[in-house]
């Protein structure tokens, strides 16, 4: 039975009048459902275009190839549309930022041995099946050029059964690599890494918890700073994503002098904040900070930061505390920031910029803003997760 797809869902799905999902079928489309759950298209739309990875149909890393940049672009923004209209709140949208295929600094594959050497590469969606990438178009050509690296890697930490998990960043001073994997680091295995590092130019190699070497400063520059984040660490997906970001930070925080900047990582907004105001940097994780304070002694023309570890899930800071600053920032994780919020709310804070990776915790924490007096100026909409539906959302708010 040929059938038109209603909608897709938060997660990219196309969803039948039935509620059935269906993998890359684009709304309006009239679809044939296949006995395997696969759909045949009978009747494209126009937004339909050529996926430009050739590895699209087997690879689980990218989702919304088949649609046209336009198309998706609409779509991210009325996913957060949809989340503060179903709040009744406000969505006073003002820009998109897409980052451009090839740009993925950071990601998480998976490393499999085989008869002759080793693959590397994405999972199939919700499968086991391995994918060799080579011609992928969403990782930086520094990512791709290490894939021999990841290669010999693989043959060393994996069994003949086992896969490893391998976290690769590209950072100003070459690969980051972290190896995930059950085989114990021994003395003379760390000289044979230590060789391959160095065969295969890596800035740093690590194995589970342990750095085996550093050979160049694994750094990122966030504003006038280097840092380098631990092994594995968070980071902003793309260099162009984060500038967007940081640029629209930047813009809501003009004129604030003293800022509180909330969810800190490694400073990604602290340290390009500090060209402009003194910022208390507050992270749960003691090794970010550390990396942040290292950063910032280390560059010029930066005002003070002081940091804090402290958990804001379960210790927020209390409004006696916020009412030290002129303006808060805060970058938290998807399930977003209630208990902080509650405090914000309560403090004399009169101005705040929220970064969210997730519009409906978004929407929950900015009606919760809007409720106890503030207004929301602007939205921006960031996707630098290139063809997937993981979306980022920046929003400036000023207490009336």
């Amino acid at each position: 039975m040929i059938e038109k797809v209603e909608r897709l869902t938060l997660a990219g799905m196309g969803q039948m009048p039935d509620g059935t999902l269906l993998e890359r079928v684009l709304p309006g489309e009239e679809v044939e459902v296949q006995v395997d759950g696969s759909a045949r298209i009978v009747t494209p739309v126009v937004e339909r275009v050529k996926p430009p990875c050739r590895h699209f149909k087997s690879c689980g890393g990218c989702s919304l190839q088949h649609a046209s940049d336009a198309f998706v672009g609409s779509w991210k923004t009325s996913v957060v549309e949809r989340a503060m209209t179903a709040r009744d709140l406000p969505f006073p949208f003002r820009t998109l930022h897409t980052s451009p295929p090839n740009s993925r600094r950071r990601a998480r594959l998976s490393g499999r041995r085989t008869k002759k050497s080793a693959m590397v590469g994405f999972h199939a969606k919700a499968s086991d099946a391995l994918i060799d990438v080579p011609d992928c178009q969403l990782l930086t050509q520094a990512i791709m050029d290490g894939f021999p690296a990841l290669e010999a890697l693989t043959v060393i930490a994996a069994s003949r059964k086992s896969e490893v998990n391998l976290t690769v960043t590209d950072t100003l001073g070459g690969l980051d690599v972290l190896v995930e994997t059950e085989r114990d680091l021994t003395g003379q295995l760390r000289i044979e890494l230590a060789g391959l590092a160095e065969t295969h130019n890596l800035a740093r190699l690590a194995w589970n918890e342990d750095v085996v070497v550093t050979r160049k400063a694994p750094e990122q520059a966030f504003g006038n700073a280097r840092v380098a984040p631990p092994s594995g660490a968070f980071l902003q997906a793309t260099p162009e994503g984060e500038a967007a970001l940081v640029a629209a930070v930047l813009e809501a925080s003009e004129g604030a002098k003293r800022v509180v900047d909330l969810f800190s990582g490694a400073g990604t907004f602290s340290l390009p904040l500090a060209g402009q105001a003194s910022v208390h940097a507050v992270e749960s994780s003691d090794e970010m900070l550390e990396t942040l304070d290292r950063g910032w002694r280390h560059a010029s023309g930066l005002r003070t930061i002081t940091t804090e570890a402290r958990d804001l899930f379960r210790r927020p800071l209390e409004p006696d505390e916020l009412n030290k600053f002129d303006l808060a920032v805060l970058d938290p994780p998807r399930a977003g920031a209630d208990a902080q919020i509650a405090t914000l709310c309560q403090s004399n804070l009169k101005r705040i910029v929220m970064v969210s990776c997730n519009p409906v915790t978004f929407a929950r924490d900015a009606g919760a803003l809007i409720a106890a007096g503030f207004d929301l100026n602007w939205i921006d909409v960031v996707d630098q997760f290139r063809w997937s539906p993981h979306i980022e959302v920046v929003g400036d708010f000023t207490r009336k």
